[in-house]
């Protein structure tokens, strides 16, 4: 089957795949045809697409329209739409939460649409969901562009004129989006708050380094996503708003609801409390409105009061080159469940929840809405019947005793072998038995209270002192006869060369999880 990348319309700047993408469906067994100048404004030529290691091939508008399968980011237009055949796929973000109609205009040119942005939120499917990939993002975005409209650094600073404070930054509501500001916003230095209904996500804003504030509503979601709130607790989240708000130097918001009008958080009066020179970045700024009463979609609004709000819309297409490669992922990961057989044939199960949930049309019918998924689809686990446990003797307290004496049998063996070395050892090792014992008490206590995040280089120091340990049993080695003493520094030996390969190993393979990947 030939897949068509076609040219997105004026000011949208990413492509629907990068070359990495475009060869992915290539080894799948698909021929994919891009327009030329596709990838430009994404900095990808056409040389990008068309050479042996990508497998793809330039061509006009009319081929790439004219494919089997085409992909694109957004709806196309209805002169678009007619440049595609009958029994065309066509993949892309429809937003059919909000636009319902595109089910029956696609139905009615025959063409199968497939949206994107319809991606269950259920763990098998999050390698394909391009929201999480565009808000990601966005989130990462929202903060470049509130650093930009600051008057200082995020980051605190003490010089010889004196020390400035960090900035502080609040960031309402912990999606994808919410936790790609909270980390960027946190490597740049500032102190950083975060509000969700969800409070489950506080964990992850504290890993994140910034500070969960708390609200007096709670929420489920059974979709994934954040359901609107009532009035009722919409006035008592705002008050929280308003009042963080005030205390904060920049204020992010990312609330949204698919297929909604964008909720309000921040009312005139929240942002009328903010100190002059603040800035407020809204993620949900749309033509339907955002989650600022006062922002305006890709307008910076100045306040009265001295407060920037910004309303940038399509944060991705400021990072084009990016973007096109995450939603490229996206997409090769979908043909990669769609083709099972990877020959290059669609194969469009509906009895996958993932496919069905994505289907707008099929071969000339309606398919939307799908039916609902639950993100906890998985099967629970039947739970094995347990015997009781026999219950102890009152009178006598046999159980006790019985499990008292199987936890202390080993500890009494240990002890008597420790004994037996102390007594049959030379007088002179008296002493060295004696810091032996000190220090791993002294280690036992300092190791157990140092934090999870200093294992790495602790495990450094580790290797270090075993060195040290081989040295002096070596030395022990060649300057005795002892057989005793022979045999302790050879098993000395063996225990610390053991920590020392394993301690490497383990810091190699830990290490490589941070490099990065060669550029495409």
């Amino acid at each position: 089957m030939l897949v068509g990348i076609p040219k997105e319309a004026e000011g949208q700047a990413l492509v629907s795949a990068a070359p990495d993408g475009a060869g992915r469906l290539v080894k799948l067994g698909y021929d994919v045809c891009i327009e030329s100048g596709a990838g430009v404004q994404a900095s990808y030529n056409d040389y990008a697409y068309d050479n042996d290691e990508v497998g793809a091939r330039v061509v006009d508008r009319e081929t790439a329209w004219g494919a089997d399968i085409v992909l694109h980011l957004d709806m196309p237009s209805d002169d678009e739409l007619d440049l595609m055949k009958e029994g065309a796929v066509l993949i892309c973000r429809m937003n059919p939460f909000a636009n319902p109609d595109v089910a029956q205009k696609l139905a009615d040119r025959k063409i199968t649409g497939l949206s994107m942005d319809a991606i269950p939120r259920i763990s098998r499917a999050q390698s394909m969901d391009v929201r999480s990939s565009m808000m990601n993002i966005s989130g990462y975005r929202a903060v470049i562009e509130a650093a930009a409209a600051f008057g200082r650094t995020f980051g605190g600073q003490v010089t010889a004129a004196g020390k400035s404070r960090p900035a502080r930054v609040y960031v309402i509501g912990v999606g994808v989006a919410g936790l790609a500001a909270i980390g960027q916003a946190s490597s740049m230095g500032a102190e950083v708050f975060a509000t969700d209904v969800r409070a489950e996500v506080a964990d992850q804003v504290e890993s994140l380094g910034g500070t969960f504030v708390e609200i007096p509503v709670k929420q489920q979601s059974a979709d994934g996503y954040a359901r609107p709130l009532t009035e009722e607790e919409q006035q008592q989240v705002l008050e929280v708003y308003a009042q963080q708000a005030a205390l904060s130097d920049i204020v992010i918001t990312t609330a949204a609801v698919p297929g909604r009008k964008a909720p309000l958080l921040l009312t005139e009066q929240a942002v009328a409390g903010m100190r002059p020179g603040s800035v407020v970045v809204d993620m949900g700024a749309s033509d339907l409105g955002g989650n600022c009463a006062v922002s305006q979609p890709d307008q910076t609004v100045v306040t009265e009061n001295g407060v920037k709000v910004l309303g940038p819309t399509r944060l991705p297409s400021r990072m084009p080159r990016q973007a096109s490669q995450l939603y490229g992922q996206n997409i090769a990961n979908l043909f990669k469940l769609a083709t099972p057989g990877k020959d290059g044939v669609l194969v469009l199960d509906q009895e996958d929840p993932i496919i069905r949930g994505i289907t707008v049309a099929l071969d000339g019918q309606v398919m939307w809405p799908p039916p609902a998924v639950s993100v906890s689809a998985a099967p629970k686990k039947e739970e094995k019947p347990t015997e009781p446990a026999p219950e102890p003797d009152l009178i006598t307290g046999t159980g006790r005793t019985e499990r008292l004496m199987r936890g202390l049998w080993w500890k009494a063996t240990l002890g008597v072998i420790a004994l037996a070395l102390v007594i049959a050892a030379p007088e002179a090792m008296t002493g060295h038995f004696f810091v032996f014992v000190l220090s791993c008490v002294i280690g036992f206590y300092v190791i157990t209270n140092v934090t999870h995040t200093l294992h790495t280089p602790l495990m450094s120091v580790t290797n270090a002192i075993s060195g040290i340990i081989i040295v002096g049993a070596i030395l022990q080695i060649t300057a005795t006869s002892d057989v005793l003493v022979i045999a302790m520094a050879a098993v000395a030996i063996a225990i610390a060369s053991i920590n020392i390969f394993g301690g490497f190993l383990v810091t190699h393979r830990m290490l490589k999880m941070f490099e990065r990947r060669p550029a495409i």
